[in-house]
């Protein structure tokens, strides 16, 4: 009952928070370097995920006061189209991969599609936790997963999807979150956007505060990553909110904190330009 209270005190000071700052227009265009510009849809080509980095290319010009996202998030197919066509520095090119969305297939083809995505060029891994261990509460199988995914992954970011939706309230979200930073997770994500409920503040305050206790007791800082239906700046704006209240400043740059989102890009742009209707 205690655990409840202190999360509605903590969603309330985060709310409150987030109404503050709506009028900050300059903070709409920051929201956008949080970004990781995501494209997974079912009838995704080379061209058309060609044609988004190539906008993501362009910003510099069309929206030069405006910075880029942090990253492009696609299936593993189109990593090379990613890296071929991507001229910006500064974005990191990211893959979904371990059998997304459901991390249903054996453990082999998932380390073999993780190895294939990096060696064609990904620098980030977005992964789903199996659930299947999970509900099962088979916690050794599920680390033995995550951690043979970790070694394929080297030294490129790895993100564990918790799918915090299904779970079962702050205690689900709070075991599964704290088993993906045990599995060696950099960031741990709320959603794959393919489930619903996605993306909510009260699973995002649990993992975060998951987040917290370990950097209490560790020293080290594991990154989160909101994701799933959040597609307006009053939305994105929450989860900054919560970032803030619960990890604090530090978290607010894109190396520890990430928004998984199609829509919310192009909503942000028109924020704080009016003249720019669609951009991506």
């Amino acid at each position: 009952m205690e655990l409840e209270i202190n999360i509605k005190e903590q969603l309330d000071l985060a709310q409150r928070r987030a109404l503050q700052l709506e009028g900050e227009q300059q903070l709409y265009g920051k929201l956008l370097s949080f970004i990781d510009l995501t494209s997974l849809g079912s009838t995704d080509t080379v061209e058309k995920i060609a044609e988004l980095t190539r906008r993501v290319n362009d910003m510099e010009v069309e929206v030069p006061s405006l910075p880029s996202v942090a990253a492009i998030c696609v299936y593993p197919n189109f990593v090379a189209t990613v890296k071929s066509e991507l001229k910006c520095s500064s974005v990191k090119i990211a893959s979904v991969s371990g059998a997304f969305p459901s991390s249903q297939s054996f453990l082999k083809i998932k380390r073999e599609e993780a190895k294939m995505a990096i060696e064609s060029g990904a620098e980030e891994l977005d992964i789903v936790l199996p659930l299947h261990l999970f509900f099962a509460e088979e916690y050794g199988a599920l680390l033995e997963e995550i951690l043979a995914i970790r070694e394929v992954a080297g030294n490129s970011t790895l993100k564990v999807i918790i799918e915090s939706g299904l779970l079962n309230g702050g205690g689900q979200v709070e075991r599964a979150a704290a088993l993906a930073i045990e599995g060696g997770a950099d960031f741990v994500k709320t959603s794959t956007g393919k489930v619903e409920p996605a993306a909510t503040p009260l699973g995002a305050l649990s993992i975060c505060n998951v987040i917290a206790r370990h950097y209490q007791k560790s020293g080290e800082k594991i990154g989160f990553k909101a994701a799933g239906g959040i597609s307006t700046p009053q939305e994105a704006l929450l989860y900054y909110s919560i970032v803030e209240t619960i990890l604090g400043k530090e978290w607010i740059d894109n190396s520890l904190f990430r928004i998984g989102a199609s829509r919310l890009a192009n909503n942000l742009i028109a924020s704080y330009d009016s003249r720019v209707k669609k951009y991506f």
